[in-house]
């Protein structure tokens, strides 16, 4: 279990409205929003998937998200990209800040542009100084028409305080090999980051805390039409286009986009809170790591409920890249 931390500690699971597609100023909710969680006691703090600076709704809800050349969609894109983390941004300097400042862990979602491309990624603080990312490895659906996929060497874990904390994002939860590939990493606190946690969403999550006895913050956002439109005032005037996309989503202001349901799972797959459903607020919960332990006396699937003569499983954890210099002509890394 990592560094073997033993100790109980609390869980804040913010499920609040980011300041849609506007990174500065959700970076600012989120520095808020950690010293908040930090006084009322918790360790660690979670966002939902790509929570900074926003889950890109209007990919399933607005009728012309996926037409060609559509003056709407690429303008949203552009706004986007320029409003994605960056690795050694000022952005990320203050998350960092703000986590160590704490003396957190803080587990957020984010919009990562690394190159030209677009990621979905979790950033995971460890209150200590250093982070982790990891990008999500197939986006799903009408999400390929904005994020590129991941690779094998953001698929790890943290070594935090409380313990060893890991995460994958939405539909990775339904790949069971990379069940199996963070199940050997023995987790104490499984962040399963979702749009928002539906029925089924909450069944998945359930199912991988007992299989891989481990905690699981089950993670999801609250946002109505009228919040989306709100946040994206905020970029300022001049992107008619990118608003008419946006407004051509069907409802009125109060028309639920994203609907929470956020909740912490115990090892033996129980709602340790009940999911909370359209309520724009912080959900407080404790995680024990003694139930962990107990748990694998009769389940630890990387353990005595294997069977590696019968399967086995190779990760492939090297960055793959498009183009490697090698001036020698030596193979390298991600050949």
């Amino acid at each position: 279990m990592g560094k073997s931390r033993t100790n109980p500690f609390t869980v804040a699971l913010v499920q609040e409205t980011p300041v849609f597609m506007n990174l500065p100023a959700t970076v600012a909710r989120v520095e808020a929003l950690i010293a908040e969680s930090a006084r009322e006691g918790a360790r660690v703090v979670v966002f939902p998937e790509t929570w900074l600076p926003g889950y890109p709704v209007w990919i399933d809800s607005a009728p012309g998200a996926a037409l060609w050349d559509d003056a709407g969609a690429k303008a949203l894109y552009r706004l986007l990209a320029r409003n994605s983390l960056r690795l050694g941004s000022e952005s990320l300097a203050r998350l960092q800040a703000a986590a160590d400042s704490a003396g957190m862990v803080v587990v957020i979602g984010a919009h990562e542009r690394h190159g030209a491309t677009i990621y979905n990624t979790t950033f995971t603080f460890d209150g200590e100084g250093s982070y982790k990312i990891h990008r999500k490895l197939t986006p799903t659906y009408t999400e390929r028409l904005l994020w590129g996929a991941g690779d094998g060497s953001t698929l790890e874990t943290t070594e935090t305080p409380v313990g060893t904390v890991g995460g994958l994002i939405c539909w990775e939860h339904w790949m069971p090999l990379a069940r199996a590939a963070m199940h050997a990493k023995h987790e104490l606190l499984h962040v399963a980051q979702w749009p928002w946690v539906r029925e089924l969403h909450q069944i998945c999550s359930r199912q991988y805390a007992f299989e891989g006895q481990c905690f699981v913050a089950a993670s999801g956002c609250v946002m109505t039409r009228g919040q989306m439109l709100d946040g994206f005032r905020t970029l300022g005037p001049g992107e008619a286009a990118a608003l008419e996309l946006l407004e051509s989503i069907p409802g009125d202001n109060d028309t639920p986009m994203l609907q929470g349901g956020s909740c912490l799972i115990g090892p033996a797959g129980d709602l340790l809170t009940e999911p909370q459903y359209g309520d724009d607020a912080t959900v407080y919960a404790e995680v024990d790591p003694a139930a962990a332990e107990e748990g694998r006396m009769y389940m630890d699937t990387d353990g005595h409920y294997s069977r590696p003569d019968v399967f086995s499983l190779r990760v492939d954890t090297r960055p793959r890249l498009n183009v490697a210099t090698a001036p020698d002509g030596t193979k390298d890394d991600g050949e």
